[in-house]
């Protein structure tokens, strides 16, 4: 059976507890973010990209991953996470979730990225794996899924921003009145829900205007802005300090003033992932191949 929203959950202090006994996989910018921004990206795309995409889905048993099965685009932007139960197979691709480098340093969109492996480079692979129609369907499918999972990933700024404590990791976070979590799992998880939980709904479908707004650009461009979130207002609100420099505690509050105002932050980065997505998928799906990069 695939992975189905959770469409409540981290609005009380009882649900964020529940952080505690989560599966690993599911803690890479939570489950629900990643299913919300599909969500986002169906109410978006061309419908003859949706009507592409639910073909092509109907290949998804040949991935041979029953445990983590995909019928919607929903399963899908979850899928690379329930590979990480199967690491003899799959751990190959883990890398490929981030692209941290430190907010001390001037961002570079190359580094880090030996042989395409990390985040921003799987983008733009696997959109241009899904966009030729020459391959299996098998080879499309697989890419829509790291497609869409990285699209997600790319805009949580902790998976591009860090400072030497692999993404927050290593920051012992309480939430509010929660003990004993980390700072990645806290964007990940219960700050990233409760920004997009709720009326108005995030998953509708939005303007020219709005897509003006938000959308736009490339990976490239999204680790950066990521990396800037990171750089100048996670590890700044977090931790007191411009730059960030020097020893920072293992442990720290984040207090509900420092919440609430990372909470326009999480939406508007689930938001521009959906669309951005939307794009990406519509791109991937016209006729013919993709034009051929840039050279620099």
């Amino acid at each position: 059976m695939g992975y189905r929203t959770i469409r409540n959950g981290w609005l009380t202090a009882i649900a964020a507890l529940g952080a505690l006994f989560l599966p690993a996989q599911a803690q890479a910018w939570g489950f629900y973010a990643h299913t919300v921004t599909a969500d986002i990206a169906m109410e978006n795309v061309r419908p003859e990209t949706r009507a592409k995409i639910a073909r092509l889905l109907r290949a998804s048993p040949m991935l041979g991953t029953p445990d983590c099965a995909i019928e919607t685009l929903q399963d899908a932007a979850v899928w690379p996470d329930c590979l990480r139960g199967a690491y003899w197979r799959w751990g190959y691709t883990f890398s490929w979730h981030y692209q941290t480098e430190p907010v001390t340093e001037e961002y570079d969109a190359r580094k880090n990225c030996s042989g395409l492996n990390c985040v921003s480079a799987q983008v733009e692979r696997n959109q241009r794996i899904l966009a030729d129609e020459s391959l299996p369907d098998n080879v499309r499918v697989e890419a829509l899924a790291f497609l869409v999972h990285f699209i997600g990933d790319i805009h949580m700024p902790l998976h591009s921003g860090d400072l030497d404590d692999r993404g927050g990791n290593d920051r012992e976070t309480t939430y509010g009145i929660v003990p004993g979590l980390n700072l990645h799992w806290v964007w990940d998880g219960p700050l990233a829900e409760r920004a997009i939980s709720g009326d108005p709904p995030v998953a509708r479908r939005y303007t020219a205007q709005e897509r003006a707004e938000l959308a736009g650009g490339t990976s490239a461009d999204w680790g950066r802005e990521s990396w800037e979130i990171a750089r100048e207002f996670i590890y700044p609100e977090t931790f007191g300090c411009d730059p960030c420099e020097g020893d920072l505690p293992d442990q720290v509050d984040m207090s509900q003033a420092i919440i609430d105002r990372s909470l326009p932050i999480a939406r508007r980065r689930v938001l521009q992932a959906g669309l951005r997505m939307a794009d990406y998928l519509d791109a991937a799906f016209e006729p013919g191949p993709l034009p051929e990069p840039a050279s620099d």
